[in-house]
Formats: C-alpha cells, structure tokens, sequence
C-alpha cells in the first residue's frame, strides 16, 4: 500500500550518494536535488545510501542534512533518512520526554506497527539511547496512562490470523461489562488491548457492536474531554483500522487553524511506505479533497515538495 514513487532504473547508491554530496557544496543546498533522490529512495536503499555515504565520505548523511537543511523540512527529511525503526525509536523517545496527557504516539507506534516493527523499535531504542523504552514510558507517564502503555509498548502480540470466536463472544461482555460500569482503566480491558493479536481483537470488536449495538469507541465517548479515553480509542484505531487514525490526524494537522507541522511530517514520513495509498482513499472520502490538495494548499517551498513526492503526487 505504498505510495512512494521509485523510479525503475535506479542508479547505484554510490552515484546518489555523489549527487547529494554535490547537493550540498557551492553557494546554498541544493534542496531540489536532495528530494529527487531520497524522496525517491525506498528504505532499503536509503539504508544503503547513508552506510555508502559514510564509507566514501567519512562523514553521516544524516549529520550533513541537518547542518544544511532547516525547520519542518529538514525534520521530514531526517525523520525519512532515518531506518523505520530508528525513526520510531527517535519518535518514541521524543513523546516521553515531551509526554502529556493529549500525546497518542507512544500508543501510535505500539499499536499500529507489526509485533516484529515494534520489536526492532524497542532494540533500536537500546542502540540510540542506552536505556530501554520501557523503562522511559514506565518513568515518564503516570497512573492510568502508564497502566495502559507500558504494556502496549511491551507487547509481542501474535501476528496470524486465526480466532477464537468462543473467546471474542466472551471477551466482547467482558468488555461491555467493564464499560458499562465506567471501569476504563480494568485491568481486564488493558489485557485484552495489550496482549490479543489484532485479528482477535478485531473478531472481539465486531461481536461487541452487533451483540450491543455500537461501535466501541462511541461508547468510550461518554466524556469527550477525558485524555485518557482519548488515548483509550486511539489505541483501538490503532489496532484495528489504522488508516481511520492516520486520516484523522492529518485532518486534525491540516485543519488547525495553524498547522501542525510535527503531526504532518510525522504521519507522512512513518505511513508512506505502508498504507499511505488507504490513508488517502480515508482522507479524501472523509474531506472531499485530495490528501495532495490539502498539503499543496497548508504548507510551502521544499516542505511541501517533500510531502508531496512522498505521498506520492503524480508531478512530485
């Protein structure tokens, strides 16, 4: 479901790695250059670009592209130079440090990579800052917020696709019950978010809306101002429709009345090789314009030509 336009020749990673290093010699960056070679690059080769750059120049790409670039820009292109898993780590790191009630990422990152992309975050989270994730959600967050996330984070769900329907059938009163009686914070309701693959959750979500008559979020509603609800049904879009989540972010990044640059170059860099293709579908359903018409219209200059090129717009 990517959305990412690589060309079909791609030439070697020593040739982009020259063209950048001449991207950023003379008088002022070349930003243009930069965006049609890593705006282009899949993770892969982007991986293969830093690790050829190093070794023919001495010095980290990522280093050369902060000094050169600034503002939103540069951290769009740092965040997408960056490994997937470095990225999440990096992301991650940032929301505990800078955590509040209202910040979802910590339960973004937990809930919508694979077991196996959250596994590879926690490590790279090891490498970068000598400490583990867990210890910094545990350290960092605070009663019901940390009752939920430090197990989400933790989390090494199963990825198949089998289901228990005697479980779900059970599991979906469970649920019912503990929300009916306003038990948010359960334990039982943190179990079962943290630790049941998604397709049981999922199988478990659609018995609780036809034995009971909503959708779960709606009855997770009751107080539209409490964050930890909040937090509560974005882990669930997480879980089990990621591209509903991914849209209403950048419809919430978009349509601020300044926007939020951090939210935008997030959702983009992270998505764009994953679902990004169904986050715009999302998106244009729900707005009646384009994802690109959007970005065209709330950003400018090299930001917006990164954006672009990575949501995959035809001139990008």
């Amino acid at each position: 479901m990517s959305t990412l336009r690589v060309p079909q020749q791609v030439p070697p990673a020593s040739e982009d790695c020259e063209q950048l290093k001449k991207a950023f010699k003379g008088w002022g960056t070349n930003e243009d250059l930069i965006i049609s070679i890593l705006g282009h690059r899949n993770a892969a080769q982007r991986k293969v670009i830093r690790q050829t750059y190093a070794e023919a120049y001495g010095e980290d790409l990522l280093k050369e592209l902060e000094k050169e670039l600034t503002s939103d820009f540069e951290r769009s292109i740092l965040l997408w130079t960056l490994d997937p898993a470095e990225c999440d780590a990096f992301l991650a790191n940032e929301a505990t440090k800078k955590w509040t009630k209202s910040n979802q990422v910590l339960a973004e990152i937990a809930c919508s990579r694979s077991s196996h992309e959250l596994l590879l975050a926690r490590q790279a989270y090891h490498s970068r800052y000598k400490k583990s994730l867990e210890e910094d959600v545990a350290h960092h967050t605070t009663g019901d917020f940390r009752k939920l996330l430090a197990p989400l984070v933790s989390s090494y769900r199963y990825e198949g696709d089998e289901v228990n329907l005697t479980l779900a059938k059970s599991e979906a009163k469970l649920l019912h019950q503990k929300i009916s009686d306003k038990a948010y914070n359960d334990e039982d309701i943190i179990r079962i978010l943290a630790t049941r693959s998604k397709a049981q959750i999922n199988a478990t979500l659609n018995h609780y809306k036809n034995e009971f008559g909503n959708d779960i979020n709606k009855d997770l509603k009751a107080d539209p101002k409490d964050e930890y609800l909040a937090i509560l049904r974005a882990t669930i879009k997480c879980l089990v429709r990621p591209e509903k989540y991914f849209e209403k972010s950048l419809r919430l990044a978009i349509n601020k009345r300044g926007t939020d640059e951090g939210a935008l170059s997030r959702v983009v860099t992270t998505r764009a090789e994953v679902d990004m293709k169904l986050i715009k579908e999302q998106y244009h359903k729900r707005n009646s314009v384009t994802l690109d018409q959007a970005i065209k219209k709330d950003t400018t200059g090299d930001y917006e030509k990164m954006l672009l090129a990575l949501v995959g717009h035809e001139d990008a």
